[in-house]
């Protein structure tokens, strides 16, 4: 049975205790109500993340095995190479990060999904994120277009590792963008691997795979404890971590008008 964590100060339980695979809950490691920054912490340097619908305690998860994404194995499309170079040099096209975060976590609430009846991010996951982003640990990575923002998505930096939460988008390829633009600043920045949780088609097609829980966990001792990027600003320069000059000059391509996880169970 998952750990009901009943005071602030009750430890998160290991995650060898998670529900196994075949179980109504594979990976439900426990369940309460404490959403601080201090439990996120916790939870996030082990693995752990919540994972709930309205009318539910907040649920604890460390699913087996893991979607991640390794920084060196994203792969570019031909149509979304081209929409980067072109996009990458448009003066009025730019990546921001933790320029509205606000925003960019309400547009992952509330944007539509295909299959998807509502979302997982509850009001108070909102407010707990953003309390965390205001310490520093959350961050956005945001497509702007004239002034606009069309997509982006948003995530958790320990040490130097990046656990990608939602993303969404309100133009064709915004999203991708700013996951293109995250690949970047990782590879940059020396963050080799971007925690995608749970496996979908999509992660699949744009490099992601499944490792184990213990070298998912390896991976974490090894990095939540080294020193974070001082600087989250994102600079052009940081599109030629992606090579964009290789293959043909695009031909034609924009963003055009027009989301990670699915809806919790």
């Amino acid at each position: 049975m998952p750990t009901w964590l009943a005071s602030p100060d009750d430890p998160l339980p290991d995650t060898r205790h998670a529900l196994p695979a075949g179980s109504e809950a594979p990976g439900l490691v426990a369940a309460g109500t404490d959403l601080s920054p201090r439990r996120l912490a916790e939870a996030y340097a082990r693995g752990i993340f919540p994972w709930y619908s309205e009318g539910q305690p907040v649920l604890w998860w460390s699913p087996d095995p893991r979607m991640v994404l390794p920084v060196a194995e994203f792969k570019l499309s031909h149509s979304l190479r081209k929409t980067l170079r072109r996009f990458s040099a448009a003066p009025h096209c730019e990546v921001r990060i933790d320029h509205d975060f606000p925003a960019v976590i309400r547009a992952c609430a509330s944007t539509p999904r295909e299959g998807q009846d509502g979302t997982w991010i509850q009001p108070e996951l909102q407010a707990a994120y953003t309390e965390w982003h205001r310490l520093g640990a959350v961050h956005s990575f945001e497509t702007w277009v004239d002034g606009r923002l069309l997509g982006g998505l948003y995530g958790v930096n320990l040490g130097r590792m990046f656990f990608g939460e939602s993303m969404f988008s309100h133009a064709t390829d915004a999203s991708k963008i700013a996951l293109a633009a995250l690949v970047a600043f990782c590879r940059a920045n020396g963050i080799a691997l971007i925690d995608c949780q749970q496996r979908t088609a999509h992660l699949g097609s744009l490099g992601a795979r499944e490792i184990d829980r213990p070298a998912f966990e390896g991976h974490l001792a090894r990095t939540v404890a080294q020193r974070p990027p001082e600087d989250w600003t994102y600079h052009r320069s940081h599109w030629t971590q992606l090579r964009l000059d290789t293959g043909p000059d695009p031909a034609s391509s924009s963003v055009t008008e027009t989301s990670h996880r699915p809806a919790a169970p």
